[in-house]
């Protein structure tokens, strides 16, 4: 969701590649609590972060506890950040319930995102 939400939302200023430890796919939840806001990741794929290892990154952001532990250290980054928020795949419940968690978190990534990118 972060990468859409800058793509979308600061795109004549930044480029955001989301990346992980292990492939896995783009939560059906995340496409729909983006769409709900304009944003489309329909077209959006899981990858990992040894396709970017060579690139040079200005500022690497791990948006959860666990990525912090598990993200790689990518040497021509100028600044790393972290911001941890809730992992809405881990809350359990009904689709209702799982929804309004991929909402909160979208949210909450959205207002941090304005607060720290529109600086």
């Amino acid at each position: 969701m972060a990468e859409g939400l800058v793509n979308s939302l600061f795109n004549s200023r930044f480029e955001a590649f989301s990346a992980g430890t292990e492939r896995t796919y783009v939560k059906p939840f995340a496409i729909e609590a983006l769409k709900e806001i304009n944003i489309d990741i329909s077209e959006a794929r899981s990858k990992l972060t040894t396709e970017f290892r060579d690139i040079e990154f200005d500022m690497v952001i791990t948006v959860c506890d666990g990525a912090r532990e598990t993200c790689p250290f990518f040497p021509g980054a100028k600044e790393r950040i972290h911001k941890n928020f809730e992992d809405p795949s881990e809350v359990p419940g009904s689709k209702e319930t799982k929804l309004e968690a991929f909402k909160r978190t979208r949210d909450e990534m959205r207002t941090w995102l304005d607060n720290f990118l529109s600086v």
